[in-house]
């Protein structure tokens, strides 16, 4: 199997880390992580499986991974995110991508659908919620759950300075909080793809960069209502940040939109969610007629 490590020139001073996996010549597919994640965080097995099919492409977000920090220097929208995902597809050389995001990367995916349609083959999003709802809202966000407050309290520790073992042990037990409390929760694979994001960094240290960049120009939620891209909204019936109905709304306000339930999954990639997880991408990704590919 191909694999290609890249950089990426944003907004200067950022410089972004992307790797390519799979097929050269298969139909390309953009995987977008959540918030103060690494690219490497998409579990191996996930994203080997859909390279089975894809020319599959991660990236570091600004301030995470090896790409560039630089957020109290230069301040950023978490809006620019979205242009930063249209800059990986041109460095990679592609025309039109699937694009998948988790989280806030899901967010992002829906920027992408109302700013560069044509950039689409089709957009999937996870664990998220809508433009101008929740985390993503405002004053007039409509009214839906708020996240656990177990994560509430232990995000006010987010950035607390830690060693390399205290960090470990704080980032498995957010894990563990957003893996829900229905699915066992496997506290070595969430360990190991960490000490992996660690080691692939450089640092254990995370700045948070995501949770404190500007808000403006995330208030579009009407917008999604001229989407025409084929779209998936995956429902994880046990997320602690967005729980249902959060993925219903944004599905509804979407009518090229279907909505797709994987029972017991939270708001993270774990062991037993992975294979009803690809094969529902695999399933949306190949329905894309021909003539769109």
């Amino acid at each position: 199997m191909s694999t290609m490590d890249f950089q990426v020139d944003v907004t200067p001073p950022y410089r972004l880390w992307a790797r390519a996996v799979g097929p050269v010549d298969a139909p390309p597919l953009l995987l977008v992580m959540g918030a103060n994640a690494s690219g490497l965080t998409w579990p191996p097995a996930l994203v080997d499986r859909l390279a089975t099919r894809h020319r599959v492409i991660v990236y570091d977000h600004r301030d995470t991974g090896r790409s560039t920090r630089a957020f109290d220097e230069h301040p950023y929208q978490v809006a620019d995110l979205a242009d930063d995902a249209v800059a990986v597809l041109d460095a990679a050389g592609v025309e039109r991508a699937h694009v998948v995001g988790m989280s806030m990367g899901g967010v992002l995916v829906q920027l992408l659908a109302l700013d560069h349609p044509g950039r689409l083959l089709s957009a999937t999003a996870f664990c998220t919620t809508a433009l101008g709802a929740g985390l993503a809202g405002g004053d007039d966000a409509p009214p839906l759950p708020d996240p656990d407050p177990r994560l509430l309290r232990l995000w006010e520790h987010f950035t607390d300075e830690r060693d390399r073992e205290a960090e470990l042990d704080w980032r498995v037990a957010h894990w563990r909080l957003l893996n829900g409390d229905v699915l066992p929760f496997d506290e070595t694979a969430f360990r190991e793809i960490e000490v992996t994001c660690i080691d692939h960094t450089g640092t254990h240290r995370n700045p948070a960069a995501h949770a404190r960049a500007g808000q403006d120009g995330l208030d579009r939620g009407a917008e999604l209502a001229g989407v025409r891209v084929p779209f998936l909204v995956v429902e994880a019936p046990e997320d602690p940040i967005n729980p249902p109905p959060h993925a219903s709304h944004l599905a509804g306000l979407i009518p090229s939109a279907t909505l797709v339930r994987i029972p017991g999954m939270g708001h993270a990639l774990a062991p037993a969610v992975l294979d009803p997880l690809a094969d529902a991408l695999l399933a949306h990704t190949t329905a894309v007629p021909p003539a769109a590919r």
